[in-house]
């Protein structure tokens, strides 16, 4: 328990160090998968910023579903029932985010209003202390690594 935990905090450590919401969350997690913190940083580059700063889902919730396709993916491309499975619960861990945070999209939870707004520029924003007063990402990436941590939880210690 007291490891999860732990990969909570990672998690918020990471995002707080420079690294996207999706890097953090994947990276706090992925050595359970054999995946070493590099290899998981660079898988999960791309879905910052809602997917490439372009305000779609929020990173953070894009690494519960790297993450859970990890702990329960298919890897046989006919299985269909495994396949329905990870979908299973990809489907109920973003149920559980979006009741925690209001929402999965990036633009909303940013309280960005309009496209040209939400998708101004492919250039990542500094990381300064006015960003991380004025953004709820910390919080996000918080939440997507204790839902995470909470499955878990409830896969392996019943």
């Amino acid at each position: 328990m007291n490891d999860l935990e732990h990969r909570v905090a990672r998690a918020v450590e990471n995002f707080m160090a420079g690294y996207g919401c999706c890097q953090s969350v994947v990276a706090a997690f992925a050595d359970l998968y054999g995946l070493d913190e590099e290899m998981a940083k660079r898988i999960a580059a791309g879905f910052g910023g809602g997917v490439g700063r372009m305000r779609m889902m929020c990173g953070a919730v894009s690494g519960i579903v790297i993450l859970v396709g990890l702990d329960c993916g298919q890897t046989e491309g006919s299985d269909r029932e495994g396949k329905s499975a990870c979908y299973k619960v990809v489907q109920e861990l973003l149920a559980k985010s979006k009741e925690a945070n209001g929402s999965l999209i990036c633009a909303e939870i940013l309280g960005l209003k309009g496209v040209e707004k939400a998708v101004s520029s492919y250039v990542a924003s500094p990381r300064t202390a006015e960003y991380y007063k004025t953004r709820p990402c910390a919080a996000k990436v918080e939440s997507a690594a204790r839902i995470f941590a909470d499955y878990l939880r409830q896969k392996y210690l019943p």
